[in-house]
C-alpha cells in the first residue's frame, strides 16, 4: 500500500520508491478497556482484543484466486496483503459472580483468522481495504481460558461467569472500507472521508467517518506501510521519522452482532435451558442498539522501521439501556 505522488508515466520514480519501500510489516495490537487516558480503566463490555498480523507486498500480481477477485484502487495502486489472527472478548461489569446477568453485556469470545488486501492509489488519493474473516464464537475461542490466565498472572479478580457464554458457532465475514482524501495542507494535515460495510455471520452494518491526521508524516495514500515506518522520497529528501496525531469521529449502523446476540445457529443458552429452582424463565439479554457513535483519538510515532501508536476509543452503548465504554489500543509495528 505504498505509492508516491508521481505523475503518470514516471516509471523511474516508481522504481526508486519500490526499492525504498518496506516489503513486510509485522503488527501486534492490544485493545483493552483498562488502558485509559483518564486513569479510569474498567473490565467490562468490549474488554479485550488481541491481534497479530503480517503484511507484505508482491512484485507480481497475486495468483491467488480470492485475491484477484478483491477490489483494487486502480492500475497504479500499491497493494498490500496480510494474514492475521485475532481474539475478542466481552464480559459484564461484575465478573465476581457466577450468576447469569441478563441486564449487562454477555460473556462472549471469538477467535478468528483474517486475510486482508489494502489497495492505495496515490494519484487519485483513494483506497480500498478488504478484510476476510473466518473463525468461531463460543468456548472454542478460548476466551475464558485467556482471561482467566491473565487475571491469575496479574493477581486480579477471577472471572466467574464464563459458563454463560454463547455456544460454539461459525463466524464468516467480509469487511470493506473505501477512503478518499477531502483536503490536505502539505505533509502536515490531511482530512480523509471513509465508509465501511460489514457483512456475514459475525457482524452486519455500516460505518461513516472523517479521519484527520496532523503532524510530521508520510502522505496517507502512499500506503499502509509508509504510515508506520520505512523511508519516503520527497524532493530528494528522506524522512526517517514521523510523529502525528489522529482524530476519527465515527457513526455506525449495526444490524446484527454475533458477539452480543449469539451466532447464526446458536442463541442464548441461558434462556433455552433455564435455571433449576426458578419459577420464571430467565430474561434474554438486552436488545442490540442499532445506532452507535464514537470517537477515536491518539498518536503515532515512527523511527526508521519501528513504530508505535496509541489510540483511545470512546463509544456509545452497544446494547439498549446499558453504558457507554472506553477502550485503549497500543500497537507496535516493525517493517523491513
Amino acid at each position: 500500500m505504498t505509492t508516491l505522488l508521481l505523475s503518470a508515466g514516471c516509471v523511474g520514480g516508481e522504481a526508486l520508491l519500490a526499492q525504498e519501500a518496506p516489503t513486510f510489516l509485522f503488527r501486534i495490537y492490544e485493545d483493552n478497556d483498562f488502558i485509559n487516558t483518564r486513569g479510569a480503566g474498567t473490565d467490562n463490555a468490549y474488554t479485550n482484543g488481541t491481534r497479530i498480523d503480517l503484511f507484505y507486498t508482491k512484485q507480481h500480481p497475486s495468483r491467488n484466486a480470492i485475491d484477484r477477485l478483491l477490489p483494487k484502487a486502480g492500475a497504479s495502486s500499491m497493494d498490500v496483503y496480510g494474514w492475521g489472527i485475532m481474539q475478542l472478548m466481552f464480559t459484564p461489569n461484575d465478573i465476581s459472580t457466577p450468576d447469569y446477568q441478563p441486564d449487562d453485556y454477555p460473556y462472549s469470545g471469538a477467535l478468528v483468522a483474517t486475510h486482508t488486501l489494502y489497495s492505495y492509489n496515490a494519484d487519485k488519493k483513494f483506497d480500498w481495504q478488504t478484510e476476510l474473516v473466518a473463525g468461531v464464537i463460543g468456548p472454542a475461542s478460548f476466551a475464558a481460558e485467556t482471561q482467566t490466565f491473565i487475571h491469575r498472572l496479574i493477581h486480579y479478580q477471577r472471572p466467574m461467569g464464563w459458563a454463560h457464554q454463547f455456544r460454539n458457532d461459525l463466524l464468516l465475514n467480509i469487511n470493506m472500507t473505501a477512503e478518499k482524501q477531502l483536503a490536505a495542507s502539505g505533509h502536515t494535515l490531511e482530512v480523509i472521508g471513509g465508509a465501511q460495510v460489514f457483512a456475514g455471520t459475525m457482524m452486519n452494518g455500516m460505518a461513516f467517518y472523517p479521519l484527520i491526521r496532523i503532524g510530521k508524516m508520510n502522505p496517507y495514500f502512499q500506503g499502509y506501510m509508509r504510515q508506520y515506518g520505512g523511508r519516503s522520497t520527497d524532493g530528494g529528501r528522506r524522512k526517517k521519522w514521523q510523529a502525528y496525531l489522529i482524530l476519527k469521529p465515527e457513526a455506525q449502523i449495526i444490524f446484527t452482532n454475533a458477539l452480543l446476540e449469539g451466532g447464526m445457529f446458536t442463541g442464548n443458552p441461558n434462556t433455552r435451558y433455564g435455571h433449576p429452582g426458578k419459577s420464571t424463565a430467565p430474561l434474554p439479554y438486552r436488545a442490540l442498539r442499532n445506532w452507535m457513535y464514537g470517537i477515536n483519538y491518539g498518536a503515532v510515532v515512527s523511527s526508521g522501521n519501528f513504530s508505535i501508536s496509541f489510540t483511545q476509543n470512546t463509544s456509545s452503548p452497544a446494547m439498549k439501556g446499558l453504558y457507554s465504554h472506553e477502550v485503549g489500543n497500543i500497537s507496535v509495528f516493525f517493517s523491513w
